[in-house]
């Protein structure tokens, strides 16, 4: 795969997707939303892939839109608006429904569609110096396509906020609002992101792709008889599963099972 705006690198069953567009802060375009677009669908269909993580490089995470593809946005009828808009929403859509586990590695600056991206993934790291903007009302905008997933992520009464406050927060408000899990000195990023990784890794692919589609298809649903027999229903596949018997059978025998090995 011949990319222009992402570097992309596997290991031990880790993926990691890097944003390489440091000059312009990792801010998307065209080309950004495209190639992420296909990248998740690929490594989410590979095997050898158990976790992925999405870094950037530079000091910024992401800065949202670029600048010149706002510009040629200000001359797209509406119909063009629609079209690029659902490319956008489509991408978001694919890191939020990706079946591995995605985790970002937030070392700088995530603004606008960045704060989308963060909100997309499964477990949020983010360096202590990192700051955060949802910052679309400063351009006359809402964050419309990124909405599911933040609202999501921080809660309705949060994002009422700072939706329509377009406020900067820090690291540490992100960890309170539910946006970041962990918070590390810019230095321990890469250990503390390691250590998730090496976890997810140790999983079982199957356990872990049904506990992500779990938490999207359970959140938010009444606690009714049809979601206890859903549930029920969804154990009892899962121990019926080869990993779900090779993984009792290794935990009862005591030993390592079949997908570590």
């Amino acid at each position: 795969m011949q990319l222009e705006t992402l570097q992309i690198a596997i290991d031990n069953h880790v993926a990691t997707v890097t944003l390489n567009r440091p000059a312009v802060r990792n801010a998307f375009n065209e080309t950004v939303i495209e190639e992420l677009t296909g990248a998740f669908r690929a490594l989410g269909a590979r095997e050898d892939v158990r976790a992925i993580v999405l870094a950037a490089n530079g000091p910024a995470f992401c800065a949202g839109a670029d600048l010149n593809w706002m510009k040629k946005m200000a001359g797209y009828s509406d119909e063009e608006n629609r079209a690029d808009a659902m490319t956008l929403a489509t991408m978001l859509n694919t890191i939020y429904t990706c079946p591995k586990a995605v985790v970002a590695r937030v070392q700088g600056d995530a603004y606008a569609g960045g704060c989308g991206l963060v909100a997309v993934c499964d477990i949020v790291v983010c360096a202590d110096s990192a700051h955060f903007c949802i910052s679309e009302a400063k351009l006359g905008l809402s964050p419309a396509t990124i909405s599911p997933y933040v609202i999501r992520a921080i809660g309705e009464q949060a994002a009422r906020r700072y939706f329509i406050t377009a406020e900067r927060f820090d690291a540490a408000t992100a960890q309170r609002l539910g946006l970041a899990h962990e918070v590390v000195p810019a230095d321990g990023l890469d250990a503390a992101v390691h250590a998730i990784t090496r976890t997810l890794a140790e999983n079982s692919p199957n356990a872990v792709r049904e506990c992500k589609r779990l938490v999207h298809d359970v959140a938010g649903r009444a606690l009714d008889t049809a979601l206890i027999a859903e549930t029920a229903e969804r154990i009892a596949h899962m121990r019926a599963s080869d990993e779900g018997k090779e993984g009792v059978r290794a935990f009862l025998e005591k030993r390592t099972p079949s997908w570590r090995s």
